[in-house]
């Protein structure tokens, strides 16, 4: 019977940024999904300054949508972070590695992660596949690391994370099922004029959704839709997002409402395309008012999204289920 074999990986990404960044940028997994190209949501279990878990739901390289725990150990003064999978998938029974910065010379840093995994039985071209997978992945998160960073002097100018409450008739299980069947928003939600949606289990979604501005331009998002009905939530991630952002993150959640019947939460995290900004909205743009738009615009597609709760549809939903 063949024993487990451990497989080292080792890549190194050096960066025009002050290590501090890159550390910072490492501990704070809350916009994770704006800078690592695989993230679609992670979901903090714990943390006391020092040692963190979260859960991570990923899908590297259009692969299945999966989650996975993960829990840390944060060394701001070593600039190293230490951490291990608690729920190794097969064909992996472990994995732990950790996550370095070194100050190179002024403003230039590297980030150096090293990993070992363990894989049970034979050696296979299974593992072999998950293996490559995950060695894409991580030199994939690397490199969002480094183009955040060495962006970090714009990122106050384009990053922004903001929240709509709106009171809506009716009860959470009613709301909820509006946000879920996003293929039946068109017709229903003024501004969505075709969505393809595939359901890759129950709980899980990937859309696109054709959208009309205010002009009448067409253009085209696409995400990953993760449902929590028990919490009463839905996270999203755009893996093509509106042309005047470069990432788009966000949550439905739905509130009891003892006085109106439920309050829906719509929070958005998104990051301005420095490119687009003088293209969208228009020329002569600047920062502030791409800000001004995308937050308008945001927020106006939020209520038109929930203006069919307000009349509930006729037909009957199916019982969300958790992922």
């Amino acid at each position: 019977m063949s024993l487990g074999r451990a497989h080292r990986m080792s890549c190194a990404v050096d960066a025009a940024a002050p290590a501090g960044v890159l550390y910072a940028l490492l501990a704070d997994t809350t916009h994770w999904p704006l800078f690592l190209p695989h993230v679609l949501h992670v979901e903090p279990l714990d943390a006391d300054g020092e040692r963190d878990a979260f859960c991570l739901w990923s899908a590297p390289e259009g692969s299945a949508v999966s989650s996975t725990r993960w829990r840390r150990t944060l060394d701001a003064g070593a600039l190293r972070v230490d951490f291990h999978q608690e729920d190794p998938r097969a064909p992996f029974t472990s994995a732990a590695g950790a996550l370095s910065v070194t100050h190179l010379a002024p403003g230039w840093s590297r980030l150096t992660l090293e990993q070992e995994s363990t894989a049970a039985g034979a050696w296979t071209a299974r593992t072999q596949e998950a293996l490559a997978t995950a060695e894409r992945g991580a030199r994939a998160a690397l490199d969002g690391v480094r183009a955040a960073a060495e962006n970090w002097s714009a990122l106050d100018g384009l990053l922004m994370t903001f929240e709509d409450r709106l009171r809506v008739p009716g009860t959470a299980e009613q709301l909820l099922e509006v946000l879920y069947r996003v293929g039946s928003w068109p017709g229903r939600v003024p501004h969505v004029v075709r969505a393809d949606v595939t359901e890759e289990r129950p709980g899980v979604q990937r859309t696109a959704l054709v959208r009309v501005n205010g002009d009448g331009s067409a253009y085209t998002t696409e995400s990953v839709r993760v449902c929590f009905p028990a919490a009463g939530r839905i996270v999203h991630r755009h893996t093509r997002p509106h042309p005047l952002l470069a990432a788009h993150h966000g949550e439905w959640s739905v509130l009891p409402d003892p006085e109106a019947g439920c309050t829906v939460v719509s929070r958005h995290a998104v990051l301005l395309d420095g490119r687009a900004i003088g293209r969208v909205p228009g020329p002569g743009a600047d920062p502030e008012s791409a800000r001004r738009h995308v937050r308008e615009l945001l927020r106006r597609e939020s209520a038109a999204v929930l203006g069919p709760a307000r009349q509930p549809a006729a037909e009957g939903g199916r019982a969300l289920r958790a992922v």
